[in-house]
């Protein structure tokens, strides 16, 4: 019995070693892991590299990016943004125009990302920049058409792609960009 007492203490001691070498290990092992995302800030493989939105300076996103669960399901593959009709069309950092025409009846400009393996998508609009053009951070691309949005109202639809995969463009804006100015308490109704 008094053998049993003492063996007692020392298995106590040795698992207690035995689970604080899991948790160290557990630790290392984890050490070179990603953050968790942090809302609000875009995941390290966009980069926050815009200099403007695509229209206006801050429009209202009427939609938000919902990725597909599969390749082809259901989901909302950019954002919306609210703008008047034949509004400015802006590219929102520097690259390559690789595509500027006409998809399923809409008016669509691609660019490509100078330095990334990302491009935009702007649609519906009238493109004023051709396939092979060279644009700069804020140069107008096109302008929204009247019609082929399938917004209630008009609207642009801004994409992001990397290869075949849908990004959130809204990850290519710096904070400081994404903010509406400073924060603001309201009074309690």
């Amino acid at each position: 019995m008094r053998t049993r007492r003492r063996q007692q203490p020392v298995r106590a001691a040795l698992a207690l070693l035995l689970g604080l070498l899991l948790i160290l290990l557990t630790c290392t092992a984890h050490a070179n892991d990603s953050p968790p995302p942090v809302p609000g800030v875009p995941p390290p493989s966009v980069p926050a590299i815009a200099h403007t939105w695509p229209v206006g300076s801050h429009p209202l996103v009427l939609r938000g990016w919902e990725p597909p669960a599969t390749v082809y399901g259901r989901g909302h593959r950019g954002v919306d943004l609210a703008t008047p009709a034949g509004a400015e069309v802006r590219a929102v950092a520097a690259g390559r125009v690789s595509f500027a025409g006409r998809v399923a009846g809409r008016g669509v400009v691609a660019v490509e990302l100078s330095g990334t393996d990302l491009r935009t998508t702007y649609e519906p609009v009238t493109a004023s920049a051709k396939k092979g053009d060279e644009v700069t951070a804020g140069q107008v691309v096109g302008t929204v058409e009247i019609t082929g949005s399938h917004c209630a109202t008009t609207c642009v639809h801004w994409g992001l792609l990397r290869g075949e995969t849908y990004l959130d463009p809204l990850a290519l804006l710096p904070p400081w960009l994404l903010s509406r100015g400073p924060s603001r308490l309201l009074p309690v109704l």
